[in-house]
């Protein structure tokens, strides 16, 4: 199994994503899945301009020689395609760019799927399964809810299955946490061990990763209590 795993995080490997991402592709290779890595923000790539050349005039081509190109060969090769990324407005503007330039890869032939229009990809493009692996700082899991429609309407456009959602939220309270960390870390591994190895991610290591660190209200207060230390430390003294 070829997969293409794109980390769509600013931070690129320093970031909650990236610590998220690496046991989940390190259970992945330890089940013989041969993984590439990329970070959207590292490449040279243009913004798509919507002229759809890579549509009507010359399918599958886009008009821009940049670092999609690699890209483009790398998703042609391989039979899994993973979209990291954290939570922000909704996506990072990195990301949000190179899923723009995803077109050139969907044949331009539409169909009625269910009442909606939809495509898909070439056919020469192996890719068969779509997943979102994401992190946000935000308390609950709710708050993946557009990203994860994101991704699962690309799969669907693309008629491939969307395989699941790996989803930490809270991620950087990770480290306070050590045990629970250890716990989530272990089983991201064992979550993409099981992928490449049957296909799939048992529901409860998808509970097990995304379990809450603290409540709901701890964290509020939590949150508040840092806005306003950070507020009250940044006032002006008063001249005595």
């Amino acid at each position: 199994m070829k997969v293409t795993a794109i980390n769509g995080s600013p931070r690129l490997s320093k970031g909650h994503t990236a610590q998220v991402l690496a046991p989940f592709i390190e259970g992945m290779r330890k089940a013989g899945a041969e993984v590439s890595l990329i970070y959207a923000s590292k490449l040279k790539i243009k913004p798509c301009i919507g002229d759809f050349s890579c549509w009507y005039n010359k399918p599958g081509e886009c008009i821009f020689q940049d670092d999609m190109q690699s890209v483009y060969q790398l998703l042609t090769d391989s039979d899994m395609l993973i979209l990291a990324t954290p939570v922000y407005i909704p996506l990072p503007g990195a990301m949000q760019n190179l899923i723009n330039r995803l077109c050139p890869l969907f044949e331009p032939i539409l169909e009625n799927r269910n009442g909606r229009t939809r495509a898909q990809f070439h056919s020469q493009i192996k890719i068969r399964k779509i997943l979102l692996v994401a992190t946000c700082d935000w308390w609950e899991s709710g708050n993946f809810g557009t990203v994860k429609r994101i991704v699962e309407e690309m799969a669907v456009n693309a008629n491939v299955e969307f395989g699941s959602a790996i989803l930490r939220p809270h991620s950087f309270l990770l480290d306070r946490y050590p045990e629970d960390k250890k716990k989530i870390l272990a089983s991201l591994e064992e979550a993409g061990y099981q992928l490449a190895k049957t296909g799939g991610i048992p529901p409860g290591t998808l509970e097990t990763i995304a379990k809450p660190l603290i409540s709901f209200e701890d964290y509020i207060k939590d949150m508040n209590d840092q806005y306003f230390r950070i507020e009250t430390s940044q006032k002006p003294h008063k001249q005595q």
